[in-house]
């Protein structure tokens, strides 16, 4: 194993942490407004734009873990028919493009976080909307560094460590 994907295993590690933590808080702090407003009859204006922040970081930053682990959406049906050298092609190909999306999801990302930056949520103001949107280009940042270990140490969803983050 190269110190490149062993690298990426801690990455990997921290990135389903991160992920499994925010998924926690977003399910806690969900029934706690709903109990606030029901049964309190005294609604909280922050268990929303927590669990909002919550989803973010839990979707942009346990993408890479699905994408390493090989759970995403996948359709073989033309791929498994193909010869081994063309399920190659199709692989790079896949990757290359994955490789380009992820580029491009970053770019945009980026430059949305830039300009929203300073501006302040009104019901959560201690978080900008471009520290709440963060997550996005973090997430897609990650995803290349695992398309990059993908392209040079081949597929790492078989090994036990990343198959933690997947459901085979």
């Amino acid at each position: 194993m190269s110190a490149y994907s062993r690298l990426m295993d801690a990455v990997y590690l921290l990135c389903m942490t991160i992920a499994a933590v925010s998924l926690l808080l977003m399910v806690t702090v969900i029934p706690i407004g709903i109990f606030a407003r029901y049964v309190m009859n005294d609604a909280l204006s922050w268990p929303e734009p927590v669990a909002i922040v919550c989803m973010i970081i839990f979707t942009f930053i346990g993408a890479p873990v699905g994408f390493r682990a090989g759970t995403h959406i996948c359709v073989s049906m033309v791929t498994d028919r193909l010869s081994p050298r063309g399920q190659k092609i199709a692989l790079l190909l896949s990757n290359l493009l994955m490789l380009a999306a992820c580029l491009i999801i970053f770019q945009a990302s980026y430059a949305l976080c830039e300009a929203m930056w300073e501006q302040p949520q009104a019901s959560l103001p201690a978080i900008t909307f471009g520290e709440m949107y963060l997550p996005i280009p973090v997430g897609a940042l990650l995803t290349i560094l695992f398309v990059i270990e993908r392209l040079l140490c081949g597929d790492q969803s078989e090994r036990p460590l990343v198959s933690l983050g997947g459901t085979h």
